[in-house]
């Protein structure tokens, strides 16, 4: 079913784009509408700022749509033009860009995580046009999206709990396309060694005052990219629709998304010393490995102006997914000798998430009233199943890989693998209060809120399908910001929030080693965060500083039972810089100093400790040049520098520092009367071969991830 699907997806990109030269006969002459955004738009997006890579605000929870010098927290929000002309082939590719975060891969998976301030955020906890739990947990095609919006920052108040148990140091908001006016692009590229690509964009307007918008995105990505013997299939597709009235506004999406990966290169965890990096764009992967996974997801969202200064908002959304791996992530010694075993799961999730809310002005002597009430829920129900082979497992090596027959997964068994039972089952509900209170014309923001919580978990054995443990939990979750705007050109911004995570579910098994206490709910994790910062905007260019402090209660496993009776505590300064300072140069980058501690552990020797995969300096700088010699002619290079990061608990091993150079060209003309651009672009342009992070699923983790090659990507988009 699977396969005939993908194939119909493909079909049907290829007639699309066979169709589309007949549309563009017929259709009218493109138009670019305005779009006026009412602070506060649950459905509504601020505008780009100058240069066009970044926006001038973004979503900022239950308040909806905030400009960024009103906002008293750090955003920054990457727009579509961006991900396009730097030919993004993920999340992460679009995150390189910000200073404060760093990629890397869940454990046992090929899942994206992200680490912001330090703590991690999983690819399935970033939120989908504001609803959480909706977005694919692997990965998430960025063909599919007008802005990556990064919250820096706790946001348990502003959003709610993330349901799949991160979120400290921030949150990711991706916004799916919208019709600006009626576009026809098709997009073909290369990539590796025989990796082909191929994307449509399609967009109308319509109706009345074109209230009506439409947009189609399709995508399909087969072969060998830059790692020897790695195959990717990918196919995609996206439909967006809204409206766009004086007093309702609406919006509604649907996804569809299978990606499956052959021989996928895995993390390596080192026994002790760090062996030295492998060739970038060696695979040390076992032919018989692959991550195959198919998501339909979709949300809709409204809002309706009730009176001139009250409105209502609505939004529902949900998820279908399946995932199948069949893994061997292996240890390796300082020679580079490797041990593995095999460990195949299956897993299925269905997930419903809701929001409402109500937003009233208004003013009572000389200070002006933003109320706001809105309530939430996720709910989810997991299905899965797993089985390893013997743990003595097999041997290879990281330099010279020997492909090795694959093992029977009988040796360690949970579930039936054809036919999983419910395995969890997650309820987050909450319901918010706050007042944006205005000062002085506008001049001075307060803002008070709370949201209430309740987390009810429940995890129920994989073989029998009875209850194991279940956790029902409520939490206040406070949040306190002032903005002050002593000109135009700056605003100083200081808040107070918490973050609030559901309790993580002991695993059946940690580097192998079985867990007493399996199934056990731990209680919910509740953080604090403190943050001042000053934000700079001179109409072309703007800049943010922030200093923060924020911890986290951390699990911990003692090789027999998981438990949270850990903390970390990371303290720090971040720097970000955006625009276009001279006409023709636009920049994106900045610097994050982080000083990283345990501040408690099972392991009182660790206590002043930096967790593990937590460097002390990162720092990123992208530049575009437009050349006034060539018009059309555009130059980007980007540098990227992530800091040494401890390997092992007690400090003794690290990782080496890291830098990465990109460098990209792109020749936008007219080919016939129609609108034609040419990209290329190399990413790690001196083929260094280095490990780039360590860890990110948890706090304790040490396993390496291996940077990706030298890769040349080349793409000619058309517009009719």
């Amino acid at each position: 079913m699977v396969r005939s699907t993908r194939r119909l997806a493909c079909a049907s990109l290829l007639a699309l784009v066979a169709a589309t030269p007949a549309l563009a006969q017929t259709q009218a002459a493109p138009t670019e509408l305005d779009e006026i955004v009412v602070t506060g738009s649950q459905v509504g997006l601020p505008g780009p700022y100058a240069g066009g890579q970044v926006a001038r605000g973004g979503r900022v929870g239950l308040f909806g749509a905030l400009n960024t010098m009103d906002t008293p927290f750090n955003l920054t929000s990457y727009t579509e033009a961006l991900i396009r002309d730097q030919q993004a082939r993920s999340i992460g590719d679009v995150l390189q860009n910000d200073p404060a975060v760093r990629v890397t891969k869940g454990f046992g998976n090929f899942q994206e995580v992200y680490l912001i301030r330090g703590f991690p955020v999983y690819s399935d906890d970033m939120s989908y046009n504001g609803l959480y739990g909706v977005l694919p947990r692997q990965y998430v095609a960025p063909e599919l999206l007008e802005r990556v919006e990064v919250f820096h920052g706790a946001t348990a108040f502003l959003n709610g709990a993330a349901p799949g148990g991160s979120g400290v140091g921030g949150a990711f908001n991706l916004v799916p396309k919208r019709a600006t006016g009626d576009l026809n692009r098709l997009t073909a590229g290369w990539e590796g060694a025989d990796e082909i690509y191929a994307a449509a964009d399609l967009a109308r307007r319509f109706g009345e005052d074109d209230a009506w918008g439409a947009r189609l995105n399709l995508v399909s990505r087969a072969g060998e990219g830059a790692v020897e013997d790695q195959h990717s299939e990918l196919q995609v597709l996206g439909l967006g629709v809204d409206r766009r009235g004086d007093r309702a506004r609406f919006s509604a999406d649907l996804g569809w998304q299978a990606n499956r990966i052959d021989a996928p290169r895995p993390q390596v965890t080192p026994n002790g010393a760090v062996p030295e990096a492998p060739s970038a764009d060696g695979n040390f992967a076992q032919p018989w490995t692959y991550t195959d996974d198919e998501q339909l997801f979709g949300a809709v969202r409204g809002e309706f102006d009730l009176t001139d200064t009250v409105t209502a908002w609505a939004a529902f959304g949900g998820r279908n997914g399946k995932e199948d791996n069949v893994l061997a992530n292996p240890n390796a010694d300082a020679d580079g000798t490797l041990s593995a075993y095999r460990f195949d799961n299956v897993r299925e999730d269905e997930v419903w998430s809701g929001d409402i809310g109500l937003r009233a002005d208004l003013t009572t002597g000389p200070v002006g009233h933003r109320l706001i009430v809105s309530a939430s829920q996720v709910r989810s129900k997991s299905k899965n199943a797993y089985a390893f082979s013997d743990f003595a497992g097999f041997t290879s090596d990281l330099y010279d890989p020997t492909d090795v027959a694959a093992p029977t997964p009988d040796f360690f068994v949970g579930g039936d693998m054809s036919d999983p039972l419910v395995t969890e089952r997650v309820n987050n509900r909450s319901v918010a209060f706050a007042d944006m209170m205005s000062f002085l014309g506008g001049r001075i923001l307060a803002t008070a809120g709370v949201r209430y919580q309740e987390i009810e978990t429940r995890s129920f054995d994989y073989n029998t399908g009875a209850e194991n443990s279940a956790y029902d939990g409520d939490a206040w979750t406070p949040a306190f910001a002032v903005v002050f705007k002593p000109s135009e050109r700056i605003s100083l911004y200081a808040n107070y929030a918490e973050a609030l995570q559901p309790g993580l579910t002991a695993p059946a098994a940690v580097n192998g080693v079985v867990v007493d206490n399996a199934g056990e709910v731990l209680a919910p994790f509740q953080s604090e965060q403190f943050e001042a910062g000053v934000k700079y905007d001179a109409g072309t260019f703007g800049a943010t500083l922030s200093a923060f402090r924020a911890n986290r209660p951390q699990a911990y496993f003692d090789g027999a039972l998981y438990t949270a009776d850990g903390e970390q505590q990371n303290t720090g300064v971040e720097l970000g810089v955006y625009g276009e300072p001279v006409s023709g140069l636009r920049l994106i980058g900045g610097a994050t100093w982080l000083d990283a501690e345990i501040t408690r552990s099972l392991d009182p020797a660790l206590v002043g400790l930096r967790p593990t995969g937590t460097p002390e300096i990162q720092a990123n700088l992208n530049a575009e040049w437009d050349v006034p010699m060539l018009a059309g002619l555009t130059l980007e290079g980007r540098v990227v520098y992530t800091g040494e990061q401890p390997v092992s608990s007690d400090n003794t091993v690290e990782l080496d520092a890291w830098t990465r150079f990109d460098a990209g060209v792109r020749y936008a003309f007219e080919a016939g009367g129609k609108p034609m651009t040419v990209r290329a672009r190399v990413e790690n342009l001196a083929d260094e071969d280095q490990w780039v992070a360590v860890g990110g699923y948890s706090p304790t983790s040490s396993y390496l991830t291996l940077g990706a090659p030298r890769t040349l990507r080349l793409s000619v988009s058309a517009e009719f």
